[in-house]
């Protein structure tokens, strides 16, 4: 089954201001990366994934279902981590999950025990029963996630999911969420403007710019080699750059390493035979691969 999909999808709002425009996509299940600057449209999307927001034309499906039609319906199967803090300080984490899983449906019982198990899985069982305005940011967006997952849903929406964290704390919650993405057999879509943190954790990438659909694609098919080579050495490279030079190779550079355009097999004979020639110590050799920011730049020249 189809995760999600969109068919000429557009919202506008008061007619003037076009936030999605003719959007239309599928993504098939997995960890999804849903990229785009700020305005982009990320969020509008979300709501009217959620059956938050009607769409001004066009169709949208979630796991099949239209949330438009039958927003419960696609509720009780998706949970829902928003990007900002939306919990009450006096309560508890435990008392706090607890009370989303009986929103969503669960008997009083299977909210607590589904509240604990949840809280288990993103490392809180411990500190459950501590109110959480005495929690940390990280220990915070943990409570959000851990809410989302209350209900056993087949999807996560998750807004932002390290917005605020520390560089180690990103490095949790990511891990996290691939953890869950792969083991706990729960499609993820996750709303972000950090390109790398998706590139690293999420199998297709949907990018949007101005409302419309940039690009949606697999991550390996977005970060494919070039043909162009980096080389680098631990010294001399100046020398190695004029050396490839004379051998009538284009070169560039980027930083400390040099870009040089791969003709045939014959330009690897070459670099490699100049780096011995000159006796440099190779530390790179291979073809460079594109990536996703890519998607939101101009193409890069050789010489950039």
């Amino acid at each position: 089954m189809t995760l999600l999909a969109t068919e000429s999808l557009t919202k506008t709002y008061g007619g003037r201001v076009t936030a999605l425009a003719d959007l239309t996509v599928a993504v098939e299940p997995g960890i999804v990366g849903l990229v785009g600057a700020n305005g982009a449209g990320k969020s509008t999307l979300i709501k009217i994934l959620l059956g938050l927001l009607a769409p001004t034309s066009g169709s949208v499906r979630v796991l099949g279902l239209d949330p438009t039609a039958d927003p419960a319906a696609v509720r009780a199967r998706v949970g829902y981590m928003p990007e900002h803090d939306c919990l009450p300080p006096d309560l508890s984490a435990a008392e706090f999950v607890t009370h989303l899983g009986r929103i969503s449906g669960l008997p009083r019982t299977v909210a607590r025990e589904r509240a604990s198990e949840a809280l288990r899985h993103v490392g809180l069982y411990e500190e459950r029963y501590r109110p959480v305005g005495g929690y940390s940011t990280g220990m915070k967006q943990r409570v959000k996630l851990a809410q989302a997952l209350v209900h056993d849903p087949d999807l996560l929406l998750l807004d932002e999911p390290t917005n605020g964290l520390d560089p180690a704390g990103r490095d949790a919650m990511l891990n996290l969420v691939h953890r869950i993405g792969n083991e706990f057999g729960i499609s993820v879509v996750v709303c972000s403007h950090l390109l790398g943190e998706v590139e690293r954790i999420c199998d297709t990438l949907v990018a949007i710019d101005g409302g419309r659909l940039l690009r949606a694609d697999r991550i390996s098919a977005m970060t494919s080699a070039t043909d162009i080579l980096a080389v680098e050495v631990s010294e001399g490279t100046d020398e190695l750059a004029a050396r490839l030079a004379a051998l009538d190779l284009p070169v560039g550079r980027d930083g400390r390493m040099l870009l040089v355009p791969l003709a045939d097999e014959r330009t690897y004979d070459l670099i490699l035979g100049a780096v011995a020639e000159l006796d440099l110590p190779l530390h790179r050799l291979d073809q460079r691969r594109h990536r996703v920011a890519e998607l939101f730049a101009p193409r890069e020249s050789i010489n950039a």
